[in-house]
């Protein structure tokens, strides 16, 4: 039933995120199983599965957040797998959780210079003016304490504290989770510009329709076991996949 993508998915850019045969636990619990999985340059690859399928457990393995016990996880050809979040990070590997995390008490500005990295080779070097483009609803409130921002604000701000730290590829975890569909509208158009301005975008999510709006790619992860790889275009024309892993 798995579709394996071929060699052309390199065709955006040479291989930048490899993570090979992971297990990952929580205490004794084992989450994930022998998860592999590839992205490119350019490339918006989409983890899809139900609630508890293990997309977040497997972003938050590559990000250092969780260490697995076995596999591997290379990133621009060097292995991570046993890094600190913060090195990772510093390596231009950003992370957004689905928690969103901001802060609070402080202002979108503030919130967006704790992110600041140094600029990286290759990619794009993001300030307020860049973010505000990408994000017309945080040009407009560069005092606003992030306490006083909606849902969907916050997320744009997560997502934008992250691109300050310059990243080579970015790590989304369910962006439209609990945000009006306006907002859901946005996030599209922020992720379709990340991928044309060649950065990396792995993004996790449940909702089908907006990962087929804007990835390349797709992964299906069920019971932490990867159940299916291959094109957007091969996912939806597999009635069966979808109704066997992704149906409510």
């Amino acid at each position: 039933m798995n579709a394996t993508h071929s060699s052309s998915a390199g065709a955006a850019g040479a291989v930048m995120l490899e993570v090979s045969g992971i297990h990952a636990f929580y205490g004794q619990a084992h989450i994930l199983f022998d998860v592999s999985l590839t992205i490119c340059a350019g490339e918006v690859v989409v983890l899809l599965g139900r609630n508890g399928a293990g997309k977040s457990t497997t972003l938050k393995s590559i990000a250092g957040l969780v260490r697995p016990r076995e596999g591997t996880v290379k990133f621009m050809g060097e292995t991570i797998e046993r890094r600190q979040p913060f090195e990772v990070a510093r390596r231009g590997l950003g992370y957004v959780p689905e928690e969103r995390r901001i802060f609070t008490e402080l202002t979108v500005l503030e919130n967006l210079e704790v992110g600041r990295q140094p600029p990286r080779p290759g990619v794009p070097a993001w300030d307020f003016e860049k973010i505000g483009k990408l994000f017309p609803n945080l040009a407009e409130m560069p005092d606003r304490p992030g306490g006083r921002m909606s849902g969907g604000e916050q997320q744009m701000l997560t997502i934008a504290r992250t691109l300050m730290g310059n990243p080579l590829c970015i790590l989304l975890d369910e962006p439209s989770e609990g945000v009006a569909p306006v907002i859901v509208d946005q996030m599209a158009a922020a992720i379709t510009e990340l991928k044309r301005q060649g950065v990396a975008v792995l993004l996790s999510e449940q909702n089908l329709h907006f990962a087929q709006e804007v990835g390349d790619r797709a992964y299906i992860i069920e019971k932490g076991r990867i159940r299916f790889e291959g094109s957007m275009a091969a996912l939806r024309a597999n009635d069966e996949v979808r109704a066997q892993y992704l149906a409510v």
